[in-house]
């Protein structure tokens, strides 16, 4: 289990995380839903190693490999989306895993070998799920993964991310209680600090 107890971020005046106590179960998938400013995407960088906060502490998290789908895609803008998946992979990984899990996720044809700058907005948010969720990580941190996904790609896409989080410790962030029920969880709510 990774234990968050009294987490505490503060940027200038503003505190956006307060003595925040949080359990995220070991291999189970934590929602956490909250408006813009309450400490969402902090949490998650603060979980990432990403963030220092000025007080409190994670425990849990040592020797932990993590992998996340930022509310950015953050992709190599001209490498190919299997270009992009393969940076997080071993050099043994089987290609043709790679380009299967890029199908699952409704990416196939012209896309799998066009530089990612070509892609919709939507097909890159898929490249960007595929290599999180690829990559050899013991706890994935998703931040509004879903975003910019039409209702057809979102119901394909969040099935894959539903069986590859099976038994993987995941912390799904979100503004959409439908996403949180999809995975079977009831979500935390942050609530924004004064």
């Amino acid at each position: 289990m990774i234990a968050i107890r009294g987490l505490t971020k503060r940027f200038g005046d503003q505190v956006v995380l307060d003595a925040l106590d949080l359990d995220l179960a070991e291999g189970r998938v934590t929602a956490l839903m909250g408006p813009n400013g309450s400490g969402k995407t902090t949490l998650a960088r603060l979980l990432l190693g990403l963030a220092v906060p000025d007080a409190g502490e994670i425990r849990g998290l040592d020797d932990r490999r993590l992998a996340a789908v930022f509310q950015e895609d953050r992709l190599c803008e001209q490498l190919t989306a299997a270009r992009n998946v393969r940076l997080v992979l071993a050099r043994t990984t089987d290609p043709s895993a790679v380009d299967d899990a890029l199908r699952l996720a409704g990416l196939d044809g012209d896309t799998l070998v066009k530089p990612v700058r070509e892609l919709s907005g939507g097909q890159r948010r898929r490249v960007a799920i595929v290599r999180a969720l690829m990559a050899d990580a013991d706890l994935l941190v998703l931040d509004e993964p879903f975003k910019g996904l039409d209702s057809e790609a979102k119901t394909l896409v969040m099935s894959y991310v539903r069986e590859r989080c099976a038994g993987r410790t995941t912390l799904l962030i979100t503004h959409d209680p439908a996403e949180a029920e999809w995975f079977g969880v009831r979500p935390i709510e942050l609530t924004r600090q004064k």
